[in-house]
């Protein structure tokens, strides 16, 4: 867990200095400027006593890597500065990072509340992990606030939001949501991925606890995986210690190549937010597309929330074509530039549909039941140029007139 302020963390800073600085120690060992890999499990001591302070958080220090290590230490700093949060800690994946935030705030007998459009991997902690320990789920129509409050009202321990949502790019009112979850005493946890830092910050919108699949535009170039949560320090304290214990702790390589990847995250993302409103109005143009799902188009049923509470609408959009999936499939795999894999977030565009990306974990049923059609496209897209993306998007669209 972070919470120190030792290092450059002025949250005063705009966002590329916060990137760049944020969480860094003012000088390295030997006055290197870039922070090490410190890939030591262990950390010794002159003597007994020295340790026994560090060990028990009187003073600064690390002891073993699965609790704290110095590489992971400057990973989170540099992502609650970005947050403006009191602490942060970190975790393996993001999966692990949603997962460990659930069990650690949640008992048997507790309930929590959620949207059905989550990521495919937290909607099966609710549909199935969370009901075998005796928690209480209840998932609401994603875009009826109204329901959600009335969910809400009746009692829950937690109110689990993602906004924009994976894959179908709807948004919650973080603020109005929030309100309604403090009102009976919730805690509530925003999956901040698909925004960004740079695009929203739900701490300053009411959310007690931020998450981030670190893996996705934090690194940004697809190689390396981690999970971080924000919020106050008495939160993040409880979340530190479940993952100490339970173990899903972040690798000091990866926090390493997490860092430097955020260092360059306000310039990918603007480059990304810039290219996602583009393709996406371009899309929506064409006759071979059904619909275009992103919050930056004034058609998109969440855009005026969108615009009230985010400075940019993001890098991933998602669309359904005329001709269901066999139109789909004749498109996705003509495209050139566009990496057909899973995950988002990368400099390079990455695109796929849901039923082997963001949902492969849920059955064809359950993903109709989220509202997710067979046909449906998410392409996240990448820092290429923008007339380049739409150049390939529109020779693969032109190929299902051929066919």
């Amino acid at each position: 867990m972070n919470d120190k302020k030792g290092t450059l963390s002025d949250t005063n800073w705009g966002a590329s200095t916060r990137a760049v600085w944020g969480g860094e120690p003012e000088t390295g060992p030997d006055g290197v400027t870039v922070t090490p890999v410190f890939h030591g499990v262990t950390f010794g001591f002159a003597n007994l006593e020295d340790w026994r302070a560090v060990a028990l958080g009187e003073r600064p220090g690390h002891v073993y890597s699965r609790n704290t290590n110095p590489s992971v230490a400057v990973f989170e700093d540099k992502v609650r500065v970005l947050e403006g949060a009191a602490a942060a800690t970190s975790f393996a994946t993001g999966m692990a990072a949603v997962s460990n935030t659930l069990f650690t705030l949640l008992s048997p007998g507790d309930r929590v509340v959620s949207i059905k459009d989550s990521y495919g991997g937290t909607n099966k902690l609710f549909m199935e992990f969370l009901p075998r320990f005796g928690i209480e789920v209840e998932l609401c129509d994603t875009t009826d606030h109204e329901a959600i409050e009335s969910a809400v009202a009746k009692g829950c321990r937690v109110l689990y939001l993602e906004s924009p949502t994976n894959p179908t790019l709807k948004v919650v009112d973080i603020s109005r949501l929030a309100a309604a979850a403090h009102a009976v005493g919730a805690t509530v946890v925003v999956d901040n991925t698909f925004a960004t830092p740079i695009n929203q910050n739900p701490l300053a919108l009411g959310a007690d606890l931020v998450l981030h699949s670190a893996t996705k535009f934090l690194g940004g170039h697809s190689d390396a995986m981690g999970g971080v949560v924000c919020g106050s320090t008495e939160l993040v304290k409880r979340l530190y210690h479940f993952r100490e214990i339970n173990g899903a702790s972040l690798d000091s390589m990866s926090a390493f190549l997490l860092t430097r990847g955020i260092k360059t995250l306000e310039l990918r993302v603007e480059r990304q937010n810039a290219n996602a409103m583009k393709i996406s109005r371009f899309l929506a143009e064409h006759p071979a597309v059904a619909s275009v799902h992103y919050p930056g188009l004034e058609s998109h049923p969440g855009h005026a929330i969108a615009a009230r509470q985010m400075r940019g609408f993001g890098g991933v959009l998602a669309f359904s074509l005329n001709g269901g999936y066999e139109a789909m499939r004749t498109v996705v795999d003509a495209l050139r530039l566009a990496h057909r894999a899973a995950s988002l977030g990368s400099v390079g565009t990455l695109v796929g549909p849901p039923a082997v990306t963001s949902h492969v974990e849920l059955s064809e049923t359950e993903r109709a039941a989220a509202g997710i059609p067979e046909s449906l496209v998410r392409y996240s897209t990448g820092i290429e140029n923008a007339d380049d993306l739409i150049a390939d998007l529109a020779q693969a669209l032109d190929g299902l007139a051929a066919d």
